[in-house]
């Protein structure tokens, strides 16, 4: 088939696109031209700004493509947009929404696709500006389900992998990695026992891959995402035997203090890591072929090297989390004191 991916070289769809390519599809990219990646040589490429709507018709001409993978896609009004070039155009079109399109924290695990059907049927706040913005281009694309061509929503959680970077309490700073080496300490939110579920670009990748052309797929929604939950603790953990480092020093801080101390630094830990969160991905197991084949601790292996040899990972002191440690710890010890005293 010919496939037309929005994106191609970023986190997960340098997989995707390297997916498309080995299973024989004929595969072309609309990116910026801003980043690169090894991709097979017979990709194609076509340069623009894909919130450009002339950008998109003209991409809808000249490919002509069977299926439309949409990476870079992220609110309502770009998704009018793509419905509007594609429309009988493309069978299909795939959109890459996310899991923030449910509320946290949710009211029960594991999660099912059919929890969340349309925005206007959500109750609560959203997990995130981001997370509303995918959920309402999600209703754009479902509206155009069956008239303008087959949709398609897949809905990833944490991805990580090579070309990115490992994420810890207080973001994606590559610091982390040289602290976990080194045997620093490392700052935890909570008691460090909330779930989270990491999953390797390439498994999630596989899912694009398997639902491209597949008419059980069409006018459906998936979730993919980890078959490996854990605590933050054993995260840490986790990461520590995949460089060989030192058990992990631990450092539990409240939520609320963090979000206090490091303002500029906590919003992923606002929105989605101080909550427990786990998804049912049976249904993409049983539509798309989808399988957990990289486990956390050779992901991260494979994350960090890929992070060396680009020369990606800062000095353990980059931030100023060993003055904020001694402080915690110092604080606490003076807090217990006078209350024994």
């Amino acid at each position: 088939m010919d496939v037309l991916l929005v994106g191609g070289t970023g986190l997960i769809s340098t997989g995707v696109t390297r997916g498309l390519a080995a299973v024989g599809h004929d595969v072309t990219c609309l990116t910026r031209g801003e980043t690169s990646a090894d991709l097979p040589s017979g990709v194609e490429f076509r340069h623009g700004d894909r919130n450009d709507p002339a950008v998109l018709d003209r991409a809808a001409r000249e490919v002509s493509p069977d299926c439309v993978i949409d990476m870079v896609c992220f609110d309502a009004e770009t998704a009018r947009e793509a419905v509007a070039a594609f429309d009988g155009v493309a069978d299909q079109y795939v959109f890459c929404s996310t899991v923030d399109v449910y509320h946290r924290p949710l009211d029960r695990m594991p999660v099912t696709e059919v929890e969340a059907v349309r925005e206007s049927d959500r109750e609560g706040e959203p997990v995130s500006a981001y997370g509303a913005n995918k959920a309402a281009a999600e209703d754009v694309f479902l509206d155009a389900h069956g008239d303008a061509f087959a949709t398609t929503i897949v809905r990833p959680w944490s991805t990580y992998g090579e070309g990115g970077p490992v994420l810890h309490t207080l973001g994606a700073g590559s610091y982390y990695v040289d602290r976990i080496r080194e045997g620093k300490p490392i700052i935890v939110h909570g008691d460090g026992t909330s779930v989270w579920g990491p999953c390797h670009r390439d498994d999630v990748a596989g899912a694009f891959v398997g639902a491209v052309g597949n008419p059980d797929a069409h006018g459906e929604a998936y979730h993919v995402t980890s078959e490996e939950c854990m605590t933050w603790n054993e995260y840490h953990r986790t990461v520590a035997r995949a460089l060989d480092a030192p058990d992990p020093d631990l450092v539990h801080v409240p939520t609320d203090v963090l979000r206090e101390a490091f303002p500029e630094r906590t919003d992923m830990l606002r929105d989605h890591f101080r909550f427990s969160t786990v998804f049912d991905n049976a249904k993409a197991k049983r539509d798309l072929g989808f399988s957990y084949e990289v486990g956390f601790e050779e992901g991260v292996r494979r994350t960090v090297a890929d992070m060396d040899a680009r020369d990606a990972v800062e000095p353990w002191n980059a931030e100023n989390d060993d003055a904020f440690v001694a402080a915690w710890r110092e604080g606490t010890a003076e807090v217990v004191a006078n209350w024994l005293n």
